[in-house]
């Protein structure tokens, strides 16, 4: 495996077992299987033991807490020969929540169910993603971003009527038109641009203050990675990019993205932002990214942990990119 792949929700090699999915009798016979269990979502966050080291909670799909799920269960994949679903509770209110804390960038309020232990808690994915390893990652990143999908697709885009589940989860079916829907994932380019011995970074209004990122934005229909960087820096920086290559991609369940790491050479300097886009960009050397990987720069904080944007200037740093 490339080092490449370490990226957050990456690397994990999950069995998804794709070839189940259209057959209803033998995902019924894994539902029975006393080894299958349910992993949770409420409202988009992920249900999780945050004990040290924290995992990914996974129930046995006969406890009483499922009473509170809604929808069909997804299957995500198995682990050691065992099916993996994922359970909506979203359906389910706690007593205690503060609907003014939900939805928030970064949102800190934790969920308890009454029938699960006091221990475990539904938590927003971006908080924890760092304290999962691999494989709990790449589960909690999936069922986020299907059961997210299925939240806004229960109608046909062709024809307007209600569609039903079909394929153990993973595609919506219209019985009035025929056509079938499938999970949608958007391609997003985020860039390591660089001049020499600097790196362009980057901030979107509304960002917590002193966050800085590397630019990113979606590549259109009709084209290539290649010219989705060279437009987006542009569009946002005014900067030209000559060569670009690939470096890294990853799943991204915000809601549902394919995050493609590219590295580009700048052949202009000079910044001229588009307000509508970002708020502000800048160049940065490596000693002073240094200086901010170390939490010691006087107005700008490192890229947030756990993204590809953080990956790939902490590998840029470390000349360890591949």
């Amino acid at each position: 495996m490339k080092h490449a792949e370490t990226v957050t929700f990456g690397g994990s090699s999950l069995d998804r077992a794709g070839e189940l999915r259209g057959d209803k009798e033998t995902v019924a016979a894994a539902k029975a299987d006393d080894a299958a269990r349910a992993i949770l979502f409420w409202r988009g966050k992920v249900l999780i033991d945050p004990a040290r080291p924290a995992s990914l909670v996974r129930l046995p799909l006969d406890h009483p807490a499922l009473d509170d799920a809604s929808g069909t269960p997804i299957l995500l994949g198995r682990e050691d020969g065992a099916a993996r679903f994922a359970y909506d509770l979203s359906q389910w209110m706690p007593d205690d929540v503060d609907p003014r804390q939900l939805g928030q960038f970064l949102d800190p309020s934790e969920q308890r169910h009454p029938m699960l232990p006091q221990d475990y808690v539904f938590v927003e994915l971006r908080r924890c993603m760092t304290w999962l390893d691999p494989r709990d990652a790449e589960l909690a990143a999936t069922g986020k971003a299907i059961l997210a999908w299925h939240e806004i697709h229960g109608f046909c885009a062709r024809c307007g009527f209600e569609t039903v589940i079909n394929d153990a989860g993973w595609q919506r079916n219209c019985p009035a038109c025929r056509a079938s829907h499938f999970p949608r994932t958007d391609p997003v380019v985020i860039m390591l641009i660089t001049h020499g011995n600097s790196v362009l970074m980057g901030r979107s209004p509304g960002w917590p203050a002193g966050m800085y990122s590397l630019l990113a934005g979606f590549v259109e229909p009709g084209e290539t990675l290649e010219a989705a960087v060279r437009r987006e820096v542009f569009e946002e920086s005014g900067v030209r990019v000559g060569e670009v290559s690939y470096l890294a991609s990853q799943p991204w369940p915000f809601p549902a993205s394919l995050m493609f790491g590219c590295a580009g050479v700048a052949t202009s300097k000079e910044i001229t932002i588009d307000p509508k886009e970002i708020e502000d960009a800048v160049w940065m050397t490596r000693e002073e990214m240094l200086d901010v990987f170390a939490g010691q720069h006087s107005t700008i904080l490192p890229a947030r942990k756990g993204a590809i944007a953080h990956f790939l200037l902490e590998n840029w740093l470390a000349d360890t990119l591949d």
